[in-house]
């Protein structure tokens, strides 16, 4: 048992070791005296912002499958991206992209947060109080989420073609243009949540074996439960708000945890989780960057090979 414990810190300090090295590429790779104030200024944001939405989807989607115990779902089937979208096309629709909620970051970050985190929230509440279970809250969730999506695409077909163009910025995860003051709130947020559960990590382990299992060890596993759900929604919230939807990150990167780590303690996998994230987050931002010269997105390349995986994983639990 030390001996795997061993390995699998060996394994993490090694992710550790990779992260610091592509961070210090993406940072100071192609700098020289005449453009080096306006490039620290611009990369050292962005990096800021990777870390905290991809620490944020990592550590979400973690306990997230932990408490659903399958690996194939994220926090997105409780449909906070395609309420984030309905919420922004609402805005360029009724108000216009000139309008305050989208030239200002700030206002737009708020009630973009306070908006998913309301309508987790409620949709858990309405589910407890029926006494439903946890799956019910899933399906319900699959079901909202498919409404908003198509009923932001009716009005994305209605709006003007500027008015359109304008919404995409925002529809798409970028780590552009990061607003500092929004960096700085999201980083607050992030900090005191990981304080929050740092006490229920061992919890997370128990709740591994299931409900019934949980219980007999002494965990509250319904209590737990509300405080993930809560958790969740508030990460995903302010990571969505704060760079865009990344659908498929979470499962991706939880997954190759599982299966690069090969352990079950959570406070490995956390570890884990995250540098894997940020790994990919600046590895694709990277390819944006140099290679692709900005002529896609990194929430495109993070979706399209998720997407990818997430099929595999399907194959593979139908044993196909």
């Amino acid at each position: 048992m030390k001996s795997r414990n061993i390995n699998v810190k060996s394994k993490i300090y090694l992710l550790a070791i990779i992260n610091l090295i592509l961070i210090m590429l993406f940072i100071f790779l192609g700098l020289n005296e005449s453009n080096f104030n306006y490039n620290i200024s611009k990369r050292i944001p962005k990096i800021i912002a990777i870390i905290i939405s991809g620490s944020s989807i990592a550590f979400s989607s973690l306990v997230f499958q932990t408490m659903t115990n399958n690996r194939i779902l994220t926090p997105s089937i409780l449909g906070l991206d395609s309420l984030y979208i309905f919420f922004q096309t609402v805005i360029v629709l009724m108000f216009g992209s000139s309008s305050i909620f989208m030239l200002n970051k700030n206002i737009n970050f708020i009630f973009s947060t306070m908006l998913m985190i309301i309508g987790t929230l409620t949709l858990y509440k309405l589910v407890v109080l029926r006494k439903r279970n946890i799956f019910f809250l899933l399906l319900v969730g699959t079901v909202m989420g498919t409404l908003l999506k198509t009923s932001a695409t009716f009005m994305q077909v209605i709006i003007a073609p500027n008015e359109f163009e304008a919404l995409q910025t925002v529809l798409y995860a970028s780590f552009n243009n990061v607003n500092i003051n929004i960096l700085f709130f999201s980083l607050i947020i992030t900090v005191a949540i990981a304080g929050v559960v740092y006490d229920d990590i061992k919890k997370f382990d128990v709740m591994l074996l299931g409900r019934e299992n949980a219980i007999n060890l002494g965990v509250n596993y319904d209590k737990l439960s509300y405080k993930i759900i809560i958790i969740v929604s508030i990460l995903i919230s302010v990571s969505t708000a704060l760079v865009g939807p990344l659908t498929f990150l979470g499962i991706l990167i939880v997954n190759l945890s599982y299966q690069w780590l090969k352990t079950y303690k959570h406070n490995l996998l956390i570890i884990g989780s995250i540098l894997i994230s940020i790994l990919a987050l600046v590895g694709g931002q990277f390819i944006v960057e140099r290679i692709l010269n900005y002529s896609s997105t990194v929430s495109i390349i993070i979706n399209f090979i998720g997407g990818v995986y997430f099929i595999y994983l399907l194959l593979k639990e139908s044993n196909i």
